[in-house]
């Protein structure tokens, strides 16, 4: 393991702050079931996350601070149709890291035929966070192939949920047709992306999915960009 010279002078800095602090990000994972997206794509998206979590880029970044992650995992597509998949567990050692993988890649849907409702997704994400252990920060990643298109959207959720000092990151798995993908990576940058240093990283398809969530966890994960940013940025 190796420190990160910013994230010791932040420690110093805040001392109250991490003492009361049981790990250094609450991260949660939300992945999109609705209805647009087909089995075959589910399968590529629930092995992709589990990959990219056990990747040694994104291994080494978990492990980047003595102060653990703590990590939580759920589904979303309508207004009542989000499920849990890896319920709060902090990644202290590589096995846990094994683990909550193992724990995805096993996972079945819950649900294939509801549409895509953010808002009630985002709600539920508000709700997770508001009982994770106590953590310097906390991140959400809304990871999708659509726009919302039932019940309130994003911007309802923010004023509606305790977003207060949480990130909203996006992953976007663009559509087959160009204008789509312009349309919705253009939704995620005006009504997703939410918090300080909040980014979008694009999948260029279902298949693209594992390198997308790679570099992205590897990001959120890395101790200087924990907090360091202030304008969305956009990932390839």
């Amino acid at each position: 393991m190796f420190r990160v010279a910013s994230l010791a002078t932040a420690l110093l800095v805040c001392p109250v702050a991490v003492a009361a602090a049981g790990c250094r990000l609450a991260l949660v994972l939300a992945m999109d079931v609705s209805s647009s997206v087909d089995a075959a794509e589910d399968r590529l998206q629930r092995g992709g996350m589990a990959s990219a979590l056990v990747s040694d880029a994104v291994a080494r970044a978990f492990f980047a601070s003595d102060l653990p992650v703590a990590l939580a995992v759920y589904e979303w597509s309508g207004r009542y149709n989000q499920q849990l998949i890896l319920d709060w567990t902090l990644i202290g050692t590589l096995d846990d890291l094994l683990r909550a993988a193992e724990t995805v890649a096993r996972s079945k849907r819950s649900h294939n035929d509801f549409p895509t409702a953010m808002g009630y997704g985002l709600g539920y994400g508000a709700g997770l966070l508001e009982r994770a252990p106590s953590c310097l920060y906390k991140t959400l990643d809304m990871a999708g192939d659509g726009q919302n298109n039932e019940g309130f959207g994003p911007q309802h959720a923010y004023a509606a949920f305790p977003f207060e000092g949480v990130t909203v990151n996006g992953l976007v798995v663009n559509a087959a047709d160009y204008e789509a993908e312009v349309g919705l990576i253009a939704f995620y940058r005006a009504e997703v992306l939410h918090g300080p240093g909040a980014f979008l990283v694009v999948a260029n398809g279902f298949e693209d999915y594992e390198r997308a969530m790679r570099i992205k966890l590897e990001r959120e994960l890395t101790p200087p960009a924990i907090g360091m940013l202030t304008a969305p940025v956009d990932a390839g």
